[in-house]
Formats: C-alpha cells, sequence, structure tokens
C-alpha cells in the first residue's frame, strides 16, 4: 500500500515483476486509513488486517447472523459484508471445517432434509373445506346433520341443515 499512499515503487520490483505490479495495483484504491479492492463485480471492498479475519469469519459463520453455512456461502457473505483478503476461500475452508457446531450437526442428510415443495397460490373461493357435523337430537324441520363449508384463504363459512349426510347432499 506504500505506492498507494506515497507514490514509492517498490525497490524489489524490476522487469516482469514491475508490470504485474502495475496491472494489480490498478486494482487497489487507498482510503486513509484502509485499502480497498475492487472486485471482478466491481465493487470495492475493504482489504483485512490478519488480526481481523477470526471475527469476520465468526460474525459470517458462527454467529446468528451467520447460520453456520459451508465455505462458499460464508465467503459470499464476507464479500457481501463488504471485506476480501488474499487469502479469503482458504481461511473460510478452515473455520468452517473447525466450527465446532457444525462437526457436531454434521451434512444434513437427504433424508432429514425439508422437502422442497411449491408454495401454491389459490384464490379466494378457490379451495373449499367441506364437513358434516352432527347427528343432532331432536331433529329441526326433519334435518339433523349440518353441512359446513370453509374457504382456506378468506375463511368465509356457508352452513345449510340437510336430513342426511350423504353425497347427494353435498351435490345439491
Amino acid at each position: 500500500h506504500k505506492w498507494l499512499q506515497e507514490g514509492e515503487v517498490p525497490d524489489d520490483i524490476n522487469g516482469y515483476k514491475k508490470k504485474k505490479f502495475f496491472r494489480d495495483v490498478n486494482h487497489y484504491y487507498w482510503d486513509e486509513p484502509y485499502l480497498f479492492k475492487r472486485g471482478s463485480d466491481g465493487l470495492f471492498r475493504r482489504c483485512v488486517a490478519e488480526a481481523e479475519v477470526e471475527e469476520i469469519l465468526y460474525h459470517c459463520h458462527g454467529s446468528s447472523y451467520g447460520g453456520h453455512f459451508a465455505t462458499f456461502k460464508t465467503a459470499r457473505k464476507v464479500l457481501q459484508a463488504g471485506y476480501w483478503w488474499p487469502s479469503l476461500f482458504k481461511d473460510t475452508h478452515a473455520y468452517v471445517a473447525k466450527c465446532d457446531a457444525c462437526q457436531r450437526a454434521g451434512n444434513i442428510s437427504a433424508r432429514n432434509e425439508m422437502p422442497q415443495n411449491p408454495i401454491l397460490e389459490v384464490e379466494i373461493f378457490d379451495v373449499w373445506g367441506i364437513d358434516f357435523v352432527g347427528p343432532f337430537n331432536p331433529p329441526s324441520h326433519g334435518n339433523i346433520y349440518i353441512l359446513v363449508a370453509v374457504d382456506y384463504v378468506s375463511k368465509w363459512v356457508e352452513a345449510i341443515a340437510a336430513p342426511t349426510n350423504d353425497a347427494k347432499v353435498v351435490l345439491k
């Protein structure tokens, strides 16, 4: 960061290393007191000192925000949080591999995984729950059952008295 801060080229660079240095330095930006790197997505992320890595990985993996996700998702959270360092993926892999909670839980097998069923979108009055209630004694006008229908979305209720609890009543 000395070049970005003071404009001085390091003494130990020449030839090919000098070309590579000037090509790489274009991806960095110095804003006192931090160094930022432009990623392949065009976003600038703060370059992190080694002393900060453990805490950042904790917040992006082990905290309640982190969620104990695997290497790539945790690394993506680090990048989304605006941080970068050269060994990001290697360090993230090592951190996840030594996470006590993750080691105890292990991988979720397909048998224990939540089913990935699509959520059905239904409109009002599309889906009804229908059932008979009864028999009631004494009968009222010859009716001893009540046919109850409830709309799943609006919870609208319809009820009619019926003499029997069979399909003929439902079809009426």
